[in-house]
C-alpha cells in the first residue's frame, strides 16, 4: 500500500502500526506539505455500510475535540473501498510499550499520565462523546512525555453495528467495565472504570484479571475483587490505591461521577494528610 496516493493528496510512505480494525501509515499531505498519520480501515469493515457510516460520523465528532491530550483529527474520507482518517502524526509510542519497558512505574509518573487522560476524557464527556475503548494501546506518549489519546470513534461505531470482532474484544476485555461485560450500555462511568484499570496496570505492571478467554476475563470484572495494590507494593499510598478502587467499583454509582472528580482526587491523593486514609 505504501507509495499509494489517496484522493490525489495523501502520499502513503510507510506502515507504522496496526490494530484489529485498522492499519496506520505515515503519510505526506501534499496540499499542506506536512507529515500526518493515516488510519485505514481493514477491508472486512468497509463491507458493512452501517459501520462505515457510524465510523465517519463519530470520527467527524472527534475531529471537533480540541485538547492537548487528544490526537487531532484533520480529515475523514474514502477512495473507492478505502476508508481512512487523517490524524496528527505523533512522535512517540503507545503506553502499552512503555508499560512493558518500565512498569511497575514510579507512582508519581503513573498519576501524571492518568491525570492527562482524565483531563482529555472530561472534555470528550462534556461534548457527549464516550471513548468506550480506553486502554494503553490507545494512549500514545510523545517524546516530551505528553499523553495523546487516540481512536475516538472506532469503538463507538463497532458498538452500534452488528459487527463483533473477537480480536478487537480480546485486546479490550482487560479494561471492560462490569456493565459492558454484561452487555449493557457504555457510559461516562465505563470510561472511568477503564482508566482505573490502566492506572492499576501502570502501578502494578500487569492487568488485574487474566483468563483463558475473553468471556472468562469479562466474568472476573464483575465477580472478583481487584487484587490489593498496597499488599503487593507497600510503597503505594493507600490514598492512591483508593483512587483505583473508587474508579473500578463494580457498581457504576459507586464510582466517580465524572472525570473532573477523579482528577481532583488524583491532584490531592499525595497530600500528607491523605496518605494514611482508610481503604475505600
Amino acid at each position: 500500500m505504501s507509495n499509494k496516493l489517496l484522493v490525489g493528496r495523501y502520499e502513503l510512505i510507510e506502515k507504522i502500526g496496526e490494530g484489529g480494525m485498522a492499519v496506520v501509515y505515515k503519510a505526506k499531505d501534499r496540499l499542506l506539505n506536512r507529515f500526518v498519520a493515516i488510519k485505514i480501515l481493514r477491508p472486512e469493515y468497509t463491507k458493512d455500510v452501517q459501520f462505515v457510516d457510524s465510523f465517519r460520523k463519530e470520527s467527524q465528532a472527534a475531529a471537533g475535540l480540541q485538547h492537548s491530550n487528544i490526537t487531532s483529527v484533520y480529515d475523514v474520507g474514502h477512495e473507492g473501498d478505502i476508508h481512512f482518517i487523517v490524524m496528527e502524526l505523533i512522535d512517540g509510542k503507545p503506553l502499552s510499550d512503555i508499560i512493558k519497558e518500565q512498569a511497575p512505574m514510579d507512582y508519581k509518573v503513573a498519576i501524571e499520565i492518568t491525570k492527562q487522560v482524565a483531563s482529555a476524557l472530561s472534555l470528550a464527556h462534556r461534548n457527549n462523546i464516550i471513548h468506550r475503548d480506553i486502554k494503553p494501546q490507545n494512549i500514545l506518549i510523545d517524546k516530551h512525555g505528553d499523553v495523546k489519546i487516540t481512536d475516538f470513534g472506532i469503538a463507538i461505531a463497532l458498538s452500534e453495528t452488528s459487527l463483533t470482532q473477537t480480536n478487537t474484544l480480546l485486546g479490550s476485555v482487560h479494561y471492560l467495565s462490569p456493565e459492558q461485560a454484561r452487555g449493557g450500555m457504555a457510559t461516562i462511568r465505563s470510561d472511568i472504570y477503564a482508566l482505573g484499570i490502566v492506572l492499576y496496570e501502570l502501578l502494578v505492571g500487569e492487568v488485574p484479571f487474566e483468563g483463558e478467554s475473553a468471556v472468562s476475563i469479562a466474568l472476573k470484572h464483575f465477580q472478583e475483587p481487584l487484587p490489593r495494590i498496597s499488599l503487593m507494593l507497600p510503597t503505594v499510598p493507600q490514598s492512591l490505591e483508593n483512587v483505583v478502587l473508587k474508579a473500578t467499583a463494580k457498581e457504576p454509582l459507586d464510582r466517580y461521577n465524572s472525570c473532573e472528580e477523579m482528577l481532583e482526587d488524583l491532584q490531592t491523593c499525595l497530600n500528607p494528610e491523605r496518605l494514611n486514609e482508610s481503604m475505600f
